[in-house]
């Protein structure tokens, strides 16, 4: 029986939640919410994107209380705006604490219990201080480029912050005159990076604060130098630490230009000596990825994040630490095969808590300096995305494929959980999720290979239903219990579709080797294993054999394009967005050459290099004249990483060969679709398409 339509005000349901509301007098302003529409309990666009998204949770120096920002998104408005809250640690005594237009950024407690954050009320993002209550809230630095992050020392006395430095132009006098010209003139590689010409380099700035004084301008310790820190595109003050006494500043940098930056992911970790001013670099030698640096709580010791090898920027994700004394470094992961994340302390220095990738799930780990021994301290079916260590207990994000962020206290001792934000409560106890369930399916070469197999609301085992093979991007992105606001496995099972999705050959979380083997081998083994998953799952009586599409993104794009023109008929749909079509081209048109070199084997006329020439042997475009499905294409215009050439020409492809097609594109968005009303027009297409040839 159908059910009447539920209709819910967001902004009542969080002000019955305790939050988003503002007293002006004796009035209360309901702050920028929208009405959401839940029809008989059904996720669908509208409301993913009226849910909170909670993010950046810190305690408070004494144990007491935990602030954390939500960002909320109006589709009419297309916009979102980050607002600050304040709880008490188990939950309770939750209240919204900003009410403001401008997003409150990396809002951060200090000893004395204010908040420091970053705003753009002013014009350009600079550094704010206000009460914990949001009262008295004032300017504190002007910093001519703006701050695209800050740390402060323990005592307050110092304050390090990144900032743009603009990158000069080659043979300026050639531009003389010509103030509106829109001309760039390139010499060497890396001009542009994912999204965004690269104009300008993040450096960072060290200044005295004494609690008063508005900074104009700091220090810059890393002075003419055309390399960047935080390091591009992800990094952020994650990657910058201050030592416990404020002597030190460790930072992650690339200290390379053009050619050799798009060649290489040697960062490395350089210690800034304050009182000196001289730099040495800690990890000098250790050749890949060195990032996340933290400072235990006395300062003696450094923990960070080491990947071994240039140009890999998938291998293994290990765990060091070195005394900074001596200057011993010990990789105190070693033995555990899987890739962690996010380090930090305990209070005490005792132990260091990380997050692993583990069999489709992120788990929370801890090190025991006194028993050398890293265990497990979560398990379940969830991610975990950060940890906190704080003197009240450990915390952290947590999400699922059926929940999205909220913040949870951990018990240390039994790994139990429990939810302490409750930001989505309101909406989330009104819909109908779909069961989720791990299966273990037998490859062709005799492996055993985890998936996640989600089920629509209200399954009904003696009915057939159409179902989705995902295709994961990356390619080393592990399928695990994350929720997406586009490629939300939820949202596909609310409209009626099964979804399988497999940890195929090349994701983390099996082991280093299952996660090495798709390097070289793109075309291979890992699309037996999309195609041994859609055949054991079509096998059951409740997937309709008859209805299958696969659909994914980047890796997963490129994945779409291959099994279009290898699939033997099983597919009566394809989704690709933003994927690889002509490796050839992709080869030349992206910008981080490590990881073409890397995962292709090289440039395609080497004509000596067997792994290369197989790569791109396997390019989809090759197989054009295979394909014989209907085929949907998204790209995006800003897509720098994969530019939306690859997406015209795998339409155009299809489109000359007679084939049906599609073809959406953004002209304003990358690799992402990032704007509420794009994005949400994007789920439109994407199950208008799938409706019109599945069911």
């Amino acid at each position: 029986m159908r059910k009447k339509p539920i209709f819910l005000t967001l902004a009542l349901a969080l002000l019955f939640a305790g939050c988003g509301e503002k007293k002006e007098g004796n009035e209360t302003k309901l702050i920028g919410y929208r009405e959401v529409n839940i029809e008989d309990g059904k996720l669908t666009p509208e409301i993913m994107w009226a849910l909170g998204r909670v993010s950046g949770a810190e305690v408070s120096p004494d144990g007491s209380r935990i602030l954390f920002g939500v960002t909320w998104y109006d589709i009419s408005e297309n916009k979102g705006n980050r607002e600050l809250y304040v709880m008490n640690v188990d939950g309770s005594n939750r209240t919204q604490i900003t009410f403001t237009p401008f997003s409150e950024q990396e809002a951060r407690w200090t000893p004395d219990g204010k908040i420091t954050f970053l705003s753009a009320e002013s014009g350009s993002m600079q550094i704010w201080i206000m009460d914990a209550d949001g009262k008295n809230r004032r300017q504190i630095t002007q910093v001519e480029n703006g701050i695209n992050g800050y740390r402060f020392s323990n005592d307050m006395k110092w304050l390090v912050y990144a900032s743009d430095v603009p990158k000069k132009r080659i043979n300026e006098k050639l531009f003389e005159g010509l103030d509106k010209t829109t001309g760039r003139l390139m010499n060497d590689l890396m001009y542009r990076h994912w999204d965004s010409w690269v104009d300008a380099y993040s450096h960072l700035f060290v200044t005295n604060f004494d609690g008063n004084n508005s900074i104009t301008a700091g220090k810059d310790i890393m002075e003419g130098e055309p390399w960047e820190s935080p390091v591009r595109p992800w990094g952020g003050m994650e990657q910058v630490a201050i030592s416990p006494d404020g002597k030190m500043i460790a930072y992650t940098c690339r200290k390379k230009e053009g050619k050799a930056y798009a060649l290489s992911t040697n960062t490395d970790i350089y210690i800034y000596n304050i009182e000196t001013q001289t730099t040495t670099n800690l990890t000098e030698g250790m050749m890949g990825y060195d990032m996340e640096p933290v400072f235990s709580p006395d300062g003696s010791r450094l923990a960070w994040l080491s990947m071994e090898r240039d140009g890999y920027e998938a291998d293994l994700n290990r765990l060091f630490v070195a005394d900074l004394k001596t200057g011993e470094k010990t990789w105190i992961s070693k033995g555990f095969d899987n890739d962690l994340a996010s380090p930090a302390w305990s209070v005490d220095g005792k132990y260091i808590y990380a997050i692993a990738v583990i069999e489709g799930t992120h788990q929370v780990y801890r090190y025991d300096f006194a028993k050398a021994r890293l265990s497990p301290i979560t398990h379940g079916d969830h991610d975990y995305k950060s940890v906190i260590a704080s003197t009240s207990g450990l915390f952290g994000i947590k999400m699922s494929i059926s929940k999205p962020d909220e913040i949870y206290a951990i018990n240390a001792d039994d790994g139990t959980d429990k939810e302490l934000s409750l930001i989505n409560k309101p909406i989330l106890d009104q819909l109908r999720m779909g069961d989720v369930k791990a299966r273990w399916i037998k490859t062709t070469d005799g492996k055993m290979m985890h998936a996640w197999v989600i089920f629509p609301p209200d399954f009904d085992s003696t009915k057939s239903y159409p179902t989705l093979l995902f295709c994961a991007g990356g390619p080393q992105n592990a399928v695990s219990q994350f929720w997406s606001y586009r490629w939300n496995f939820q949202i596909m099972a609310a409209n009626g579709y099964i979804v399988v999705a497999p940890n195929r050959r090349g994701v983390p979380g099996f082991g280093q080797a299952w996660k090495e083997q798709i390097s070289g081998d793109y075309g291979g083994q890992n699309m037996q294993d999309y195609l041994r998953a859609i055949d054991d799952v079509a096998a059951e009586p409740w997937s309709d054999e008859n209805r299958l599409a696969a659909v994914g993104a980047s890796y997963g794009g490129f994945s779409v394009y291959w099994l279009a023109g290898h699939h033997n008929k099983r597919f009566k749909a394809f989704i690709a967005h933003d994927g690889m079509f002509n490796l050839e081209s992709q080869y030349l048109e992206t910008e981080e050459m490590w990881f073409v070199n890397w995962d292709l084997g090289g440039p395609y006329w080497d004509k000596s290099n067997t792994t290369a020439q197989r790569s791109f042997a396997n390019s989809p475009h090759r197989f054009v004249d295979k394909w014989d499905t209907p085929i949907l294409v998204i790209h995006g215009e800003k897509d720098y990483r994969i530019v939306a050439s690859q997406g015209m020409s795998a339409f155009n492809a299809a489109v000359l060969r007679g084939i049906p097609a599609e073809y959406l594109y953004f002209p304003d968005e990358n690799h992402w679709v990032l704007k509420p009303q794009n994005s949400v027009l994007w789920q439109r297409v994407f199950f208008d398409w799938l409706d019109k040839w599945l069911k």
